[in-house]
């Protein structure tokens, strides 16, 4: 399990050669520019260093075939780590769903010969912190360790990934929790609502599908441990990582977690879903017993790599993804009082792409919260935005980005995400220029194609009144 210390290993092939020479041989000294050479030949590294104004990226493949990007920070002593793995919930077989989720629950419950406590205990006495997630398309693992104990927490890492336990205790609490999930959801709004939206849209779609009693009752910790092997394989594994290490000693490290990886496996193709303005309908009420009614509204949105995404992004802003910002929240919430909070955001997936928003207002006001959406709608669609809400969109979209990275762990995640994306590795550096080419007519073009009322459908959960 422990990683090959590629100096030592430098080293002592040097003197094996001279010990096999008849004439004498004298060892070089090992300065930092000859070990640095030594270790790169060992490890047969080839990096690629993009120089950013953000992040200094260095691009490599470790011997063992894993693609990783690195930002070295030398002046914070942590590493942080991503590993993701395309393929996640909607994988799962007709009838099992719910068995990526007890995939992920179960890696840092148990390993080799630590159990679920041994385990826990082990990432405290290393100050490390590990745990592992699925969406719909992907299986993500995140990690973060002290520099100097980093040796010792992927070794623990890669034991979870070599010989992870899935032990009945576990198991069984994860079936517990399911459970308990299962019957807090049919009062929960927000799933009803999901759920309302999903039926309506996409209802044959693996996106569609739910855990159920049956399906968690057909799980096992064998068939868990079993579909790990097909989420988690070298080919489809990407990381990402920030912290004080370099590439060299980095890539030993990855490549013991992946070692005992599966080379590939056959997952399902998740089609994508063809949603448009013709798929509107209308509203849908989920009658729930509450006194106030969530209100969710939805509409197509744009793909991440269409030239109208940046438009859209600034516009948001100014619709209702900038809180006492926005249009919404200023006229349904500051003028109106119908609602303590409104928002909206796009969803640009590759796979599905909406536009979407909520709130919740009291049940008798829920018709005139809709009406409220609607007139704002007509407005921005009809008449656009000014110039001083384009300024004022674009200097917030600019200035809190470094926001976004001011920790390891964030910086990770968001070279992560790039990487799911597909957007190259100097996006960083091209995201804020392209915000600032959005120009005014950009924006108004986006605004009356995508913000007309009747490209959006409203779902309504609780017991509204007033409504057509």
């Amino acid at each position: 399990m422990k990683r090959i210390d590629l100096l030592a290993g430098a080293a002592l092939a040097i003197m094996l050669a001279a010990c096999t020479t008849a004439e004498p041989v004298t060892t070089p000294e090992l300065t930092e520019d000859v070990t640095a050479e030594l270790i790169e030949e060992e490890a047969g590294l080839d990096v690629t260093t993009h120089e950013g104004d953000f992040a200094q990226i260095q691009q490599f493949t470790t011997p063992g075939g894993v693609s990783v990007w690195l930002v070295s920070e030398p002046s914070i002593p942590i590493l942080s780590v991503e590993l993701a793995w395309e393929g996640g919930e909607a994988s799962d077989p007709e009838g099992m769903e719910g068995l990526a989720d007890a995939v992920v629950y179960h890696m840092n419950e148990g390993a080799g010969d630590l159990d679920s406590l041994g385990f826990h205990m082990r990432m405290e006495e290393l100050n490390m912190s590990f745990g592992c997630s699925a969406s719909n398309l992907w299986t993500s693992c995140s990690a973060s360790m002290l520099t100097d104990n980093a040796s010792d927490a992927m070794d623990l890492i890669a034991e979870a990934f070599e010989d992870p336990r899935f032990d009945e205790g576990p198991f069984q609490r994860f079936v517990r929790e399911q459970q308990v999930s299962l019957n807090t959801r049919e009062t929960n709004a927000g799933y009803l609502a999901w759920r309302a939206q999903a039926q309506a849209l996409y209802p044959d779609h693996p996106f569609a599908r739910e855990t159920s009693a049956d399906s968690i009752a057909a799980l096992t910790p064998e068939l868990a441990k079993a579909h790990m092997r097909k989420l988690m394989v070298k080919d489809r594994l990407l990381v990402t990582a920030v912290g004080a290490v370099t590439p060299e000693e980095l890539a030993p490290m990855i490549d013991e977690i992946a070692a005992n990886l599966p080379e590939t496996s056959d997952l399902p193709d998740i089609p994508a879903i063809d949603y448009t303005a013709a798929n509107a309908f209308g509203t849908v009420v989920v009658d729930l017993p509450q006194p106030q009614s969530l209100v969710q509204f939805v509409a197509p949105g744009v793909e991440r790599k269409d030239p109208e995404f940046f438009p859209a992004y600034v516009l948001n802003y100014t619709f209702g993804g900038g809180g006492f910002k926005s249009r919404l929240m200023d006229t349904l919430r500051v003028q109106k009082g119908l609602t303590y909070g409104v928002y909206t955001s796009l969803s640009s997936g590759e796979k599905f792409q909406s536009w979407n928003g909520g709130g919740q207002t009291k049940n008798e006001s829920a018709g005139d919260f809709i009406d409220g959406l609607k007139e704002e709608m007509s407005k921005i669609s009809e008449g656009g935005v000014t110039e001083e809400e384009l300024a004022d969109a674009k200097a917030y979209l600019i200035g809190s980005y470094p926001l976004a990275f001011d920790s390891n762990a964030k910086i990770a995640g968001q070279m992560m995400s790039v990487r799911q994306d597909e957007l190259g590795v100097d996006y960083f550096d091209r995201r804020n220029a392209m915000v600032e080419a959005v120009t005014l007519d950009d924006v108004n073009v986006v605004a009356a194609e995508y913000l007309a009322p009747d490209r959006f459908s409203y779902i309504v959960v609780g017991e509204p009144e007033g409504l057509e």
